[in-house]
């Protein structure tokens, strides 16, 4: 017996339906989760999304304590990614900002009211030093000095400059040689050697790049000093 047109029509839908369900369950996806959520009559509980993690000043994973000066510094990588300086979620020295360069990458700093006192990137390859003993010799008590190397920090470094930042609290720029990587936290007038320094030699046995090592990244909390008496 011959079906007639509206039971043939049927008869397609019931089987494109059924090639459908067949389909999403073999193959899973959202729509066969939701047609088997519908024939099943149990309704599926969206995933809560997970909580982005807090961003605290300068990217640092925790808070500062009160009086405390947020920072991160990271040396350029070889001679094309410049550093970066940022104190208190504030980027003072970048290449975006177009003030880094090839040596040292220096910012000064208020100790008592974190104030930005000066800035400025000193050529150690080609450049002349006594630009950079200029700018360090007559630093006030308690002035917080920030350095970022790029490139090359040392081939114009002398004795009295390696002296003057082992007086701000330096142990390793004794030791700085051509195209180390050197971050470095001091103050004028600190009592013993600053807990924030970092040297990466440059070695061809374990450079990150051709002719120069990995850059260093490093951050944390500066205590803000009281007022200098009288």
């Amino acid at each position: 017996m011959r079906l007639t047109a509206p039971l043939r029509a049927v008869a397609v839908l019931l089987l494109v339906g059924l090639t459908w369900l067949l389909a999403n369950t073999l193959f899973g996806g959202e729509s066969g989760s939701s047609v088997r959520s519908f024939f099943s009559g149990a309704s599926e509980k969206p995933t809560a999304a997970e909580p982005r993690p807090r961003r605290y000043k300068c990217g640092l994973s925790a808070p500062c304590p009160p009086k405390h000066l947020a920072f991160r510094l990271v040396s350029g990588a070889a001679n094309v990614i410049g550093p970066k300086i940022c104190l208190e979620d504030k980027m003072l020295m970048s290449s975006v900002k177009n003030n880094v360069g090839r040596g040292l990458n220096i910012a000064l700093v208020n100790g008592v009211t974190g104030e930005l006192l000066d800035m400025k990137p000193f050529d150690m390859w080609a450049g002349d030093i006594s630009d950079l003993l200029k700018f360090i010799r007559p630093l006030h008590e308690g002035t917080l000095v920030f350095v970022a190397s790029f490139d090359d920090a040392a081939t114009k470094m002398n004795d009295e400059a390696r002296r003057l930042f082992e007086d701000l609290g330096s142990t390793a720029v004794k030791e700085l040689a051509f195209r180390d990587s050197w971050v470095f936290v001091g103050a004028k007038g600190i009592e013993n050697k600053s807990p924030f320094e970092q040297r990466m030699k440059n070695s061809k046995s374990s450079n990150k790049y051709e002719g120069w090592p990995e850059s260093l990244e490093m951050d944390g909390c500066i205590p803000l000093r009281p007022p200098l008496e009288g």
